[in-house]
């Protein structure tokens, strides 16, 4: 049983979450009414904590709208199947666990210097957005939060040399699925703080976990660093990620510097008269 102290905290944490999830909500409008959200649910601290607040936000929420929770079982080698039927059985909510061998195939076409999170990925993200339309969902809510956000514009520079990150929201390139990420306000180290609280049954990921050097982890040792010697550095980042002037960059895709021309309609010579100063001198 948790001390007046820390329930004290423990309510902070669950409002200070529930509001960043309902404010990116808002701000980009991810849910609407009648939408079929599907919760997709990794066995992970930050999907358990997005399935959570959905599922508190949808009880005093002024629309209407249906969760569902789907878990990808990748057949990853000791994968624990009871662990998501048990714990959503127990929240009373309609769920589905997918079955897809892409441990095989990410295993046996990536090479052994390689990660695997690519090719993971994509082969994960196909199966989801085909169950998506199978069963009606209108939004597909992944668990990505600040901090992946941030991490993400930083790999894409290093290492692909673009300036991208995750965005809130997002229309597939099929166009018939819309990815939404509700925890895009939410810090990390409050939803692991989240997971401790809860007790969530976590299952790790073997095919990542089991890598070394994850260019991800040299990013996040690299941001945590900056944060302990500069409190609020990933803070100010994402917000630089929310505020983008294209005329202060270089793409020429997204600003017409080619047509920039001089507005000067007239030259105002009374003060170089006044002053007798020549206008070719200026």
């Amino acid at each position: 049983m948790l001390s007046k102290k820390n329930q004290l905290e423990a309510n902070k944490l669950q409002k200070r979450l529930r509001r960043n999830v309902g404010n990116a909500i808002a701000d980009y409008n991810m849910i609407e009414q009648g939408d079929r959200v599907m919760v997709c649910l990794s066995g992970g601290k930050d999907s358990y904590g997005m399935l959570e607040i959905l599922m508190n936000l949808q009880r005093s929420a002024p629309i209407d709208f249906e969760l569902v929770a789907v878990n990808l079982d990748q057949k990853q080698p000791g994968f624990p199947t009871e662990v998501l039927p048990k714990y959503l059985d127990a929240l009373d909510i309609e769920y589905h666990i997918l079955e897809k061998d892409t441990y095989s195939i990410v295993a046996s076409k990536v090479p052994e210097d390689k990660t695997f999170c690519g090719l993971c990925s994509r082969l994960r993200r196909g199966t989801l957005y085909g169950f998506a339309q199978k069963i009606g969902a209108t939004k597909l809510a992944l668990g990505h939060h600040r901090d992946d956000i941030v991490e993400t514009l930083f790999l894409n520079m290093f290492y692909q040399g673009k300036l991208k990150a995750m965005p809130p929201k997002l229309l597939a390139d099929d166009k018939k699925n819309m990815v939404i990420r509700p925890l895009a306000y939410c810090k990390e180290s409050d939803l692991q703080a989240l997971a401790e609280l809860r007790e969530y049954p976590i299952i790790p990921c073997n095919l990542c976990g089991s890598q070394d050097g994850l260019q991800r982890q040299v990013v996040k040792d690299m941001l945590q660093s900056w944060e302990r010697q500069y409190p609020g550095r990933i803070d100010t980042i994402f917000n630089a990620v929310k505020n983008i002037s294209p005329s202060q960059l270089a793409d020429t895709d997204l600003f017409n510097f080619v047509d920039l021309n001089l507005q000067r309609d007239t030259i105002d010579k009374s003060n170089t008269v006044e002053k007798n100063i020549p206008l070719l001198s200026l």
